[in-house]
């Protein structure tokens, strides 16, 4: 399978490449989202491809906004995307990969939901006692669940900058006091429901990552992706285990290997090798067909 590194639609007015996804005017109220396969590890994108990612995100994405419709409405305007372009080469770029979106103004955060005591957080609460600020029972172990979800929201960095977190009090400096309590609660409404589905299929949603925008009357929505092998963390249920972290269905396996190459997780990131590569894009299809059962 070939890989779409970067898209090229020239019957479209170009707006923006970020790490993952390139993003096009359609018309004054529309836009055209390309989730093409590159792969942005520790805030870097890799030089190399994954073969279908982009596919897996869109499916993932579409079957989890159609699934999560009841709490709160996405971004989503039902237009064929392989409609508003206008050559067989731009459909073929955007066949099973793409979104034609509201046009909303997204939102200056990242909101984050963790369910499980791992990674950063796992880390912070080794150092502080707490997650994010977030003061938490001692005696917790790695991979642990945690006695209730934490929304823990943070910066939405330039390319090849880093994200940061802030505290709920920050967020609502940044988005106002009732906007911010308005993400908070869907954020969590979100992951449970989410999180409750997934473990019927057989994998834990340990944390993930949603963003949200705001209509011209202020309606919240849900955008970009949504519950991904990009954006969250997903274990095998039946090969947890508190006190060690699962292998998992998504890119903590290219992390993994990042990590003990002796990288500086500055750019430019290393070549990844092609069985890394082969491997992490099974996961994502695996992933895939376990949640959605295609």
């Amino acid at each position: 399978m070939s890989a779409l590194h970067e898209s090229n639609l020239p019957s479209l007015k170009f707006l923006h490449r970020g790490k993952v996804r390139d993003l096009y005017e359609v018309d004054a109220d529309h836009l055209l989202i390309v989730q093409t396969d590159r792969l942005s590890a520790f805030d870097v994108i890799l030089p190399t491809p994954i073969p279908g990612k982009g596919e897996v995100l869109t499916a993932v994405s579409n079957f989890w906004f159609k699934k999560l419709g009841n709490v709160i409405p996405n971004h989503l305007s039902g237009i064929d995307p392989e409609s508003v372009v206008k050559t067989d080469a731009e459909r073929a770029q955007v066949r099973g990969r793409a979104f034609v979106t509201k046009k909303l103004k997204p939102l200056p955060i990242e909101a984050i939901v963790r369910g499980y005591l791992v990674g950063s957080g796992w880390k912070d609460y080794k150092k502080t006692g707490a997650v994010c600020g977030i003061q938490l029972p001692a005696g917790l172990q790695e991979a642990q669940k945690l006695p209730q979800p934490l929304f823990t929201p943070s910066t939405k960095a330039a390319i090849g900058e880093h994200d940061e977190n802030i505290s709920f009090e920050e967020a609502r400096k940044l988005l106002g006091a009732e906007l911010a309590e308005q993400v908070k609660n869907a954020t969590l409404a979100l992951y449970t429901q989410a999180a409750d589905y997934a473990l019927t299929r057989g994998i834990i949603i340990a944390d993930t990552k949603f963003e949200f925008g705001v209509d011209k009357a202020g309606k919240l929505y849900l955008i970009d992706e949504a519950l991904t092998p990009d954006s969250s963390r997903f274990w095998p249920a039946d090969q947890y285990k508190v006190g060690s972290n699962p292998p998992s269905f998504d890119k903590q396996f290219v992390r993994d290997w990042l990590e003990s190459s002796g990288w500086n997780k500055q750019p430019p990131a290393p070549q990844v090798p092609a069985d890394v590569l082969q491997k992490t894009a099974d996961k994502y299809r695996e992933a895939q067909r376990l949640l959605t059962g295609t």
